[in-house]
């Protein structure tokens, strides 16, 4: 009984492995920018704050989500 018990055991975790690591998905950081001028009408800061992302490492939409407030 022990054989089958084991043999069952093994064949769940084969299963309901593939479940559990698609289940942990990685989130990206979110970085706020805070204004009280429209996004519209600061263009010329978020293209500098943009660049100042990317010089560190950090590209919209790849490895950070900005969101405008």
């Amino acid at each position: 009984m022990r054989r089958r018990e084991f043999i069952a055991l093994i064949a769940n975790t084969a299963i309901c492995y593939p479940l559990v690591v698609r289940a942990q998905q990685k989130t990206l950081p979110v970085i706020g920018f805070i204004s009280s001028r429209s996004p519209e009408d600061s263009q010329s800061v978020l293209a500098a704050f943009r660049k100042g992302l990317s010089e560190g490492g950090l590209v919209e939409g790849k490895n950070v989500v900005m969101e405008f407030r």
